[in-house]
């Protein structure tokens, strides 16, 4: 395909440049923009608005650059479902198939492994830092957060503070996972976490965790439902484990009704780093890019972090100065974070093998 054909006659060779270098550091922004606005679309997928602060970001990325149509598929798939879509849609440039994914930390590898995401590195790439990124530029983490527990407090009158109370029998019917564990990262951490609040090490905290849900939907404590803001609210799911950012912005959302409480367990506290990627069948890589150099500028940062996600950039942000006091303080205190865990990817990737592979025959609970 010619370049005329691709980008239209007046892009400029820097926009040229700044597509056909994958690892184009110095990228000239209105370049970009301009062969972005050639394509005229961005498809997104798996990004809720109320998760990480991106119903705010999107719109801030829109109103930054009129002219590209964000095309949002799917805002409740996992990160399994996310690198699916990318295989299902290797030859199709129709709005089905996603130019860029927002997966678990573990995802990023083999995505990068089968051939299914493309490098580029955004002009911000030195201020990212190395342990979570792919030297290569193919995927770089975002935010992180860590997992906790929400908690309706007009139907649940004693918190718990621990991974073990869930098994109690005041917790009956009340227990949810935020995804499917067998594809959702954000599942898979939780049961992770839950293994390693048993005293199980990093090896052994899979198996572990999947014993300890078979406890907890032996009991009668587990809901096999994806738990939402709106199924803690309507009662459906009183205890939903999930990312904090997810679960402060849940409880916000609800202004009182329902009373509810964050809990972050007092073990098993396990961090988890998300990480962007474009997709290698990507239809608008352009747009692509750009958004990906949106995300990872000050602004973008400082979207997620208004959001309770702490952005990749955060230790860079608060050098400069950049972060505005208010943001800080509507942060969960700092000693919440102190006892926080960060696996490594050989370890997510060995946690993720033994849950998705093994929760059917383990814990015996379809989540839908």
């Amino acid at each position: 395909m010619s370049i005329k054909t691709s980008f239209g006659a007046s892009v400029s060779m820097l926009a040229v440049l700044a597509v056909t270098a994958p690892a184009f550091a110095q990228t000239d922004l209105t370049a970009l923009y301009d062969a972005a606005k050639a394509e005229g679309q961005l498809t997104t997928i798996a990004l809720p608005h109320d998760w990480c602060g991106y119903g705010a970001v999107i719109e801030g990325f829109k109103a930054k650059y009129p002219g590209i149509t964000v095309n949002e598929l799917n805002p409740d798939a996992g990160s399994a479902d996310e690198i699916e879509a990318i295989k299902a849609n290797k030859g199709n440039t129709g709005p089905q198939a996603p130019d860029v994914i927002d997966v678990g930390l573990a995802f990023g590898p083999q995505a990068k492994a089968d051939g299914l995401i493309q490098p580029y590195k955004v002009s911000t790439w030195e201020s990212i830092p190395a342990d979570a990124k792919d030297a290569d530029g193919f995927w770089y983490g975002d935010y992180y957060g860590v997992m906790a527990m929400l908690v309706n407090t007009d139907l649940v009158s004693a918190l718990p503070t621990d991974w073990a109370d869930l098994t109690k029998p005041e917790y009956a019917n009340a227990v949810a996972l935020a995804g499917d564990p067998r594809a959702s990262a954000q599942a898979i951490q939780s049961v992770y976490a839950a293994g390693l609040s048993t005293g199980a090490d990093a090896a052994g905290a899979a198996d572990a965790g999947l014993n300890f849900f078979k406890e907890v939907n032996a009991a009668g404590n587990f809901v096999p439902v994806i738990g939402k803001s709106a199924s803690l609210a309507q009662g459906t799911t009183p205890i939903v484990i999930a990312w904090d950012y997810n679960l402060l912005a849940w409880r916000d959302g609800f202004q009182g009704n329902p009373a509810a409480e964050i809990v972050v367990p007092a073990t098993g506290v396990v961090a988890g780093v998300y990480i962007q990627a474009i997709s290698a069948y990507a239809p608008h890589p352009n747009a692509a890019k750009l958004w990906m150099e949106y995300l990872y500028s000050d602004e973008g940062q400082l979207g997620w972090l208004k959001g309770y996600c702490h952005p990749i950039r955060f230790n860079d942000l608060a050098a400069k100065g950049a972060i505005p006091q208010d943001m800080l303080d509507a942060l969960p205190p700092a000693e919440a974070y102190a006892k926080a865990v960060f696996p490594t990817i050989d370890e997510q990737n060995a946690a993720k093998a033994t849950i998705t592979g093994q929760w059917d025959a383990v814990v015996g609970a379809n989540v839908q």
